[in-house]
């Protein structure tokens, strides 16, 4: 493993998983377990798959599917400098540069930036809230992180839709409460919805998540997996989050 000198406010996480690590500023958006569930919902990932992260932040979801996956490459593109950055170290610290390519730059221009048709699969944990409705600070990187600040959903979806190959995967988490919107955005860009699970805090919460895979260009079928629930009792994770999260 390789030894990275770490910035001010930074620390090393170790994911307990194949012994990888991850950068992280206490200071700015740290990854949460939506991150990880989603790595757990992309089980469809082929052996010799190029995959795409857009929104990448420091780098979790790629660095976890490598490990839990047998695709070829992962691209993980990244806005914001500071969050590229960690992304790129992490990747330095758990010798993936030769499967793990970050890229600073804006999910409003993959359609660019990258070819057309050129990945199997891309991932995605997008802002969740829409606009910059009661922010303070627009640029803070933590707004950045949950607000529609930079990228709107639409934009996301018009984009993966260029990069993804025809019958390409796109594996997205969001919040429930936007499911309707994010259906309609979906399908706008030939992005078909065919599988989805709600996530539960407890058995008798409300869901707080949704994880959806859409197929480009996909016929119109979806199913409805069973609930994912996070904890069987405060503090105690369901024996499917452990398995997830690999302890």
């Amino acid at each position: 493993m390789t030894d990275i000198k770490l910035k001010e406010h930074e620390r090393i996480d170790d994911l307990e998983r194949n012994n990888l690590k991850i950068i992280q500023d206490t200071k700015r958006f740290c990854f949460g377990m939506d991150a990880v569930l989603l790595t757990g919902f992309a089980n469809d990932i082929k052996e010799g798959d190029d995959i795409l992260d857009m929104g990448t932040g420091t780098g979790i979801i790629p660095i976890l599917l490598s490990a839990k996956t047998k695709a070829r490459s992962f691209t993980a593109l990244e806005i914001q400098h500071d969050s590229a950055d960690m992304a790129l170290r992490s990747v330095m610290l758990n010798d993936l540069t030769d499967k793990i390519k970050v890229i600073e730059g804006d999910i409003k221009e993959a359609g660019t930036i990258f070819k057309k048709a050129s990945f199997d699969a891309v991932t995605c944990n997008p802002p969740y809230m829409i606009g910059e409705h009661g922010l303070k600070n627009p640029d803070d990187a933590l707004s950045i992180a949950r607000h529609e600040v930079k990228v709107t959903f639409d934009a996301v979806c018009k984009n993966a839709a260029i990069v993804l190959k025809p019958g390409g995967r796109f594996y997205l988490v969001h919040r429930p409460f936007r499911l309707a919107e994010i259906m309609i955005t979906l399908s706008k860009y030939k992005l078909e919805p065919k599988r989805m699970q709600l996530v539960y805090p407890f058995i008798d919460h409300e869901p707080t998540m949704v994880l959806i895979e859409a197929v480009r260009g996909g016929k119109s079928r979806i199913k409805v997996e069973r609930p994912l629930i996070v904890y069987k009792e405060k503090g105690v994770y369901t024996d499917e989050i452990y398995d997830i999260y690999g302890y």
